[in-house]
């Protein structure tokens, strides 16, 4: 059987698929923590049981991510870049924008109508921006991102969080609570923040690709239609989001095995 897995070691949760002729057959997720290898070793032993087989019935393993070079049992490493592209053309055939929402940055990634990556663009110097800050700003309302979510769908009167900094919006979004703002107006107005700024990055890329959506991001309906807003453009969340740069890993095994085959 042609079994090749991906695994995405991320700064927030570390993800594997085992694929078979490029279909997901198994995927699983964990927390990434202090020891990022050690979780990628369970992560993986964890997606080959699910799947119903042997490490040894791998025929490639790449790994991908922020830690990705720390993953020993790789037989490959590429970036999330290469990664994602992969698998949003392998889904779509087409070209298109990707937007990438991780725990510690996001990317905008163009790829042409052949597959290639023509541009991209990264957003990993704050954390505004990120899922860290939507997950910050959940803590001080003392609810997850889902909460948050749900919260920001009940909104009638988002408010405006001014700071571009984390730490700074963080302070603002406090002085808000203390002066009796409503949470739902609150939450409303920290999805509008982060979207702007996505919306930014968006503005500068061509608007003729279809804008698709993945990451731990893409699992919050609200950030979506925040980012949909302000950039005028619609957007198609793929399918398992957060599992997709892994997929996009994985499928790049199996062409690494095909040329050496």
């Amino acid at each position: 059987m042609n079994y090749t897995a991906g695994i995405d070691i991320g700064s927030v949760t570390t993800k594997c698929v085992v694929t078979r002729d490029s279909e997901i057959v198994a995927k699983a997720i964990a927390r990434t923590g202090v020891d990022s290898e050690k979780v990628a070793c369970a992560v993986l032993a964890e997606t080959v049981e699910c799947a119903g087989i042997r490490e040894s019935d791998l025929a490639v393993i790449v790994s991908t991510g922020y830690g990705r070079r720390i993953f020993k049992r790789a037989t490959a490493v590429i970036t999330e870049i290469s990664a994602a592209g992969n698998a949003a053309y392998h889904i779509l055939r087409d070209g298109c924008l990707v937007i990438d929402v991780g725990g510690q940055d996001t990317k905008i990634i163009e790829v042409n109508a052949s597959g290639d990556i023509s541009d991209f663009l990264m957003n990993d110097k704050c954390a505004a921006g990120t899922g860290r800050f939507l997950e910050m700003m959940a803590g001080v309302l003392e609810t997850d991102l889902e909460g948050l979510s749900q919260l920001a769908r009940e909104s009638s009167n988002p408010v405006a969080i001014n700071a571009t900094c984390s730490v700074f919006a963080e302070s603002e979004v406090v002085s808000l609570i203390a002066h009796a703002a409503g949470k739902e107006d609150i939450a409303k107005g920290i999805f509008n923040a982060i979207g702007s700024r996505i919306a930014g990055m968006i503005a500068q890329f061509s608007a003729r690709n279809k804008a698709v959506f993945c990451g731990g991001g893409a699992k919050s309906e609200a950030l979506k239609q925040s980012i949909e807003a302000l950039s005028g453009r619609k957007i198609t969340v793929l399918p398992e989001p957060q599992f997709v740069v892994a997929f996009g890993a994985a499928l790049k095994g199996a062409s690494i095995k095909k040329e050496s085959t």
